[in-house]
């Protein structure tokens, strides 16, 4: 049995984190995972898509195809599943157009309603999900990480020696560029003070001193490790609801406390005095750090609550039997759906690939296919 997964790019973050990090768990069950990055150019896409029928399961991950795509994918895959960890159906913090985009949200229609199950990386975009298509097909897959990858952080700098760390992509950096007076204003408490970037890019920050660190796979947890106090700062829009907190949760795992600002996941992961701080003002964010700082036992305690909060609920070994059952679950759903329908003497549109609505979730007529 042979999983597929459409990804944006080889080796995507996503990908490694999401699906990619479920495969022993896949092939205990005598599933095979296999990823395919999805080419720009038209011509080679469509023969992708239309290679998918060669997979028992197909996931889609974070693409919104265009309609006529989307179609092709559709009736090639025998069982169809769209993954998402963004709020893709918004346009992003930084569009000068704003967030809402009604084409975004047709395509995110279609596609959860095309799917035979939709996997979302929080509680925000499985509502949304939810809202458009019968909320059995909705799972909410966290974002995870594997503790074990992490060797614990060793606590014992102080002051102006203990050393900030963010990590993210260098489409995220605006971030760190909207959190520059937060910074400098720690910065300002604590002469001296450094952050450690862990990027492909590096932004130039005013009142704090930068020390880049060039991302790789293969040393991202022991980077995260070495530094003390992990950061993150999100934006308070539509689009950082739809966040799954990838950062906050590599911070947790590594065993450092996490300072961040109370938006979207933020909430739920750093809870105040157990694994970080929440801050909203300048005066906010250099007060929490500066309290970290002074204190190594404290970033010890509350960094050993952020590991166990990673354990409990956002570790790999927590949601990768889940992860399983699910795709395991699918095939024969989808046999079981097709049996039903037949005793009912209902013809299922299996030649079109189209999953059959209830009558509470009838498309608008442009959509159907």
């Amino acid at each position: 049995m042979k999983v597929l997964a459409l990804t944006e790019a080889p080796n995507h973050v996503c990908y490694r984190y999401r699906i990619e990090a479920f495969a022993p768990a896949l092939n205990a069950r005598g599933w095979t995972l296999e990823s395919l990055p999805l080419e720009p150019n038209t011509f080679h896409r469509s023969s992708q898509l239309r290679a998918a029928s060669g997979a028992d399961v197909v996931i889609l991950q974070r693409r919104l195809l265009p309609l006529w795509q989307l179609r092709i994918l559709r009736k090639a895959s025998k069982v169809f599943v769209y993954d998402f960890d963004d709020a893709l159906f918004h346009r992003d913090s930084y569009s000068r157009k704003g967030p809402l985009s009604w084409t975004r949200l047709a395509h995110f229609w279609a596609t959860v309603y095309f799917a035979d199950a939709v996997t979302a990386g929080n509680r925000y975009l499985a509502e949304q999900a939810a809202a458009y298509v019968q909320p059995q097909r909705v799972h909410r897959i966290p974002t995870c990480v594997d503790p074990a990858m992490y060797r614990p952080a060793t606590h014992y700098r102080r002051g102006a020696d203990a050393k900030l760390v963010w990590i993210g992509q260098h489409s995220t950096l605006n971030c760190l560029n909207l959190a520059e007076p937060f910074l400098a204003a720690a910065g300002e408490r604590l002469p001296g003070l450094q952050l450690r970037v862990i990027c492909n890019r590096f932004p130039q920050l005013g009142g704090i001193t930068v020390m880049p660190r060039q991302w790789s796979m293969a040393t991202e947890a022991a980077e995260v490790a070495d530094a003390d106090i992990g950061i993150s700062w999100l934006p308070d829009d539509p689009w950082s609801l739809g966040k799954c907190g990838l950062k906050v949760l590599q911070y947790m795992a590594a065993g450092l406390p996490v300072v961040a600002n109370p938006v979207g996941m933020n909430c739920e992961m750093v809870v105040p005095g157990e694994t970080g701080f929440l801050a909203s003002t300048p005066d906010e964010w250099a007060e929490a750090i500066h309290a970290l700082a002074a204190d190594p036992a404290m970033r010890a305690r509350l960094g050993r609550g952020g590991r166990e909060l990673v354990e409990e609920q956002y570790g790999v070994s927590h949601w990768s039997r889940r992860f399983a059952e699910l795709i395991d679950s699918l095939p024969r759903q989808g046999a079981a759906a097709l049996a039903t329908d037949g005793a009912a003497g209902v013809m299922p549109d299996s030649a079109a690939g189209d999953v059959q609505s209830g009558p509470l979730f009838d498309p608008p007529p442009a959509l159907v296919p």
